[in-house]
């Protein structure tokens, strides 16, 4: 059964959503044109299960079988879609929110969103800023003057596909980027990072441990490990620090 969250008239957000108990609910946020179909996913749907605990899975517009087209869309959509999403659809007074890759960029946006509820915070292959860091800086001058006239410029990624960027895509991420701001927080957090990641450089989990200000934050370098962090150690890893955070045991 397909379950969509209609947000205006336009967008209809695809989730599947796992209701165990009224406490707590965690809250998965994929990466730049994933979806909730992959190992990451799957491994907390299980998870939550074992743990009785609730989880939401949801796809940005643009994003697996959510409505629109990726390049109508910027993160800035996908922030206040998420922000809508959850409010709308998580009823726990708890929340431990899980960003992967692009999605850790997203969560940091919406932490003081939902500061009274949050209770843990893990990045995987976290991503902030990346499409000022990441692409706009490394683009020779030319491409960049095609994306501002409205041309749409395909990045190949590591993963034999592309990502279209576009002059939206660019330009409304400039409002929303993290790596020169302080965030104070009362919650852990977890910063898991593979040393072989060659999507997102290890740096940018590093310099969040200096924007993101708690007496309970660990960065955990996986060794070996690649952008996805999806092999069975990764995941273990990363169940071993959701325990922590639900039985307070940090």
């Amino acid at each position: 059964m397909q379950n969509f969250f209609q947000i205006d008239n336009f967008k209809k957000i695809h989730y599947q959503k796992l209701e165990y108990n009224k406490t707590i609910s965690i809250v998965f946020l994929h990466g730049l044109m994933s979806d909730i179909e992959s190992k990451k996913a799957k491994f907390l749907k299980k998870l939550c299960k074992k743990l009785k605990i609730n989880l939401l899975l949801f796809e940005y517009s643009g994003h697996g079988k959510s409505s629109g087209d990726f390049t109508d869309f910027s993160i800035k959509d996908w922030i206040e879609e998420t922000k809508s999403t959850v409010s709308s659809l998580v009823n726990t007074k708890k929340i431990i929110f899980i960003g992967s890759s692009m999605g850790a960029w997203i969560a940091i946006n919406i932490l003081n969103y939902f500061k009274k509820k949050i209770i843990g915070l893990i990045t995987i292959g976290a991503a902030p800023d990346f499409t000022e860091e990441l692409i706009w800086k490394k683009l020779p001058h030319q491409e960049k003057k095609k994306i501002l006239n409205g041309k749409i410029f395909k990045l190949y990624s590591n993963y034999d596909n592309y990502y279209p960027i576009t002059k939206k895509f660019i330009l409304d991420a400039r409002n929303y980027l993290v790596l020169k701001k302080k965030f104070e927080l009362q919650f852990p957090i977890f910063l898991f990072h593979g040393s072989k990641d060659e999507s997102v450089p290890l740096k940018y989990s590093i310099q969040l441990l200096k924007n993101l200000i708690s007496k309970k934050i660990y960065l955990n370098i996986i060794n070996e490990g690649d952008h996805s962090l999806s092999k069975k150690n990764d995941l273990f890893q990363i169940e071993q620090s959701i325990i922590k955070i639900i039985k307070n045991r940090i």
